[in-house]
């Protein structure tokens, strides 16, 4: 399980004297944890792994967002605090779908659902995201999805 590799991973940076890495690591775990309460409450059960994935993607793109504000404003020490973040998340993230896969993928689920015109974009979405949604960047997705219509 992801949320086992990371406990471990900040064990081993807190032994190595890792200080940034630890840090990072500690702040993937509280936020898996916030979201943990916040599931509890939903009601909803979502597996384990997705649930780690779906906090870390956020946390990977809001870095990315805040690596571009800060090149844009000339700040490039603190984009590298951004970058070196990011490069942490990223370790424990899986592998995302090529733009390949993903077309296929669609493909299939256009054909599963008997989509054929944008008002079923929905139907194709929940599909994906069901089958793919940890391995799926589902932004790509709706793109390449309103394109095929």
């Amino acid at each position: 399980m992801i949320r086992d590799d990371i406990k471990a991973a900040t064990i081993t940076a807190m032994k190595a004297g890792e200080k940034d890495r630890t840090a990072t690591l500690r702040q993937i775990s509280a936020k898996i944890k916030d979201r943990d309460i916040e599931q509890r409450t939903s009601g909803k059960d979502i597996p384990d792994d997705e649930l780690v994935t779906a906090v870390m993607q956020k946390m990977a793109k809001q870095r990315r967002e805040s690596i571009t504000m800060y090149v844009d404003g000339d700040r490039e020490e603190l984009a590298e605090n951004e970058r070196a973040e990011l490069a942490i998340i990223e370790e424990f993230l899986p592998q995302m779908m090529s733009e390949e896969e993903t077309i296929a993928a669609i493909a299939a689920a256009k054909e599963t659902t008997g989509a054929t015109s944008i008002k079923d974009m929905g139907k194709v979405m929940a599909e994906l995201k069901g089958k793919y949604g940890a391995v799926m960047d589902m932004g790509t997705a709706s793109a390449i999805l309103k394109k095929s219509f």
